[in-house]
């Protein structure tokens, strides 16, 4: 399932991109600014037309945390491995308010006036939190459509972190830290068991501890048929938990039995979150958990759409922290896919390279 890396932005671009930057506002600026037409740094070629879509019937599974753990991790087993993506209900911490309340949020703070979104805005990450548009907007040859705040919650976590996120938000992201950490947590023990490595070998491998949230806000678009949301990507980290409102727009790419691919709508179910496998589990599963891409496409909808991504990786990141195939799952009969790497070396790679390439992983295979 790997992605085709794209080309290079085009020559020029580089000072279109300098002047929407000086504009600190984001895509949501744009919007108030009274745009027509997606400019032309936002424009992709032909973007939904390469893979058809799914039968609206089709979906990712659903995995039950009130079923028996057994049958729980089972059916989490089957849904990484067959999908690399799941719904997952009845979840640890999970109530009426919440995700509803830090998505609601995240959209008011974006609705801010101008300038009072201004002074967040930048790409330094030193301070633990930046708001701004596309972590990759000057590797790739085309932006995407959507704003981001983004936390660095863990492993080096800010004594003043509270403070540094906008106050409109600051209470409601950190009380969805602790509710997200809880459900990584379980699905981290069906996976786990899944393995058969028992229900603790990747908590014990630190994968709780290193913590990223990523505030995604998708304004109304002109032109919605010319940009996306998200390009086709796969996630670096270890497992995502992801809560969406009711707009939708994320899509998985998904093989058939026949082996042809098709996009499938990953539609908001009430009261669910959405898991899905990253980068590095793929490789510590040894190719067990697959990867999967996935984007977000823009919808006709006047609404614009908010998620909130927790994504969880290992938080030892020492030079002796070395990471790959768990020992467990690896045998002569089985031999490893990857080599070892420290996440200093793996997270460097993530960061070089454009969001839509599946170099990453191919980077770190045997």
């Amino acid at each position: 399932m790997a992605s085709v890396s794209l080309p290079a932005p085009a020559p020029g671009r580089a000072e279109l991109l300098r002047a929407f930057e000086e504009s600190r506002t984001g895509v949501r600026g744009l919007v108030e600014s009274g745009v027509s037409t997606v400019p032309d740094i936002f424009r992709h070629p032909d973007p939904y037309a390469s893979i058809p879509l799914a039968p609206p019937t089709a979906s990712i599974p659903v995995v039950d945390l009130s079923l028996p753990f057994p049958a729980a991790a089972a059916a989490a087993s089957e849904a990484a491995r067959a999908w690399g993506f799941f719904h997952l209900v009845n979840y640890p911490s999970a109530d009426s308010d919440y995700p509803a309340r830090a998505l609601a949020a995240v959209r008011a703070f974006n609705e801010l006036p101008p300038s009072e979104r201004a002074p967040h805005y930048g790409r330094a990450v030193d301070g633990g939190v930046n708001y701004s548009t596309n972590v990759d907007l000057y590797n790739s040859p085309a932006a995407s459509w959507r704003d981001t705040i983004q936390v660095m919650l863990g492993p080096n976590r800010r004594l003043d972190l509270a403070s540094r996120i906008p106050a409109v938000c600051s209470d409601e992201l950190l009380e969805w830290e602790s509710r997200a950490t809880a459900a990584a947590r379980a699905v981290m023990g069906l996976l786990s068991e899944g393995l058969g490595l028992g229900a603790a070998a990747l908590e014990e491998a630190s994968c709780l501890e290193g913590r990223v949230m990523a505030c995604h806000y998708y304004p109304q678009c002109p032109e919605p048929e010319s940009t996306m949301g998200i390009v086709p990507h796969t996630d670096p980290g270890l497992l995502t938990v992801l809560a969406q409102d009711e707009i939708g727009g994320l899509q998985v790419k998904h093989q058939d039995e026949e082996g042809r691919s098709c996009w499938v709508d990953v539609k908001p179910v009430p009261g669910a979150l959405v898991i899905n496998v990253g980068d590095l589990l793929q490789i510590m599963s040894n190719d067990k958990y697959p990867s999967v891409e996935h984007r977000v496409t823009m919808n006709t909808r006047e609404e614009p759409r908010v998620s909130i991504a927790v994504f969880f990786s290992p938080g030892k990141r020492g030079e002796s922290a070395l990471y790959g195939p768990l020992p467990g799952l690896v045998s002569s009969e089985n031999p490893p896919k990857y080599r070892t790497f420290t996440m200093e070396e793996f997270f460097g790679t993530f960061f070089s390279r454009d969001l839509a390439s599946k170099a990453l992983i191919d980077h770190f295979k045997l």
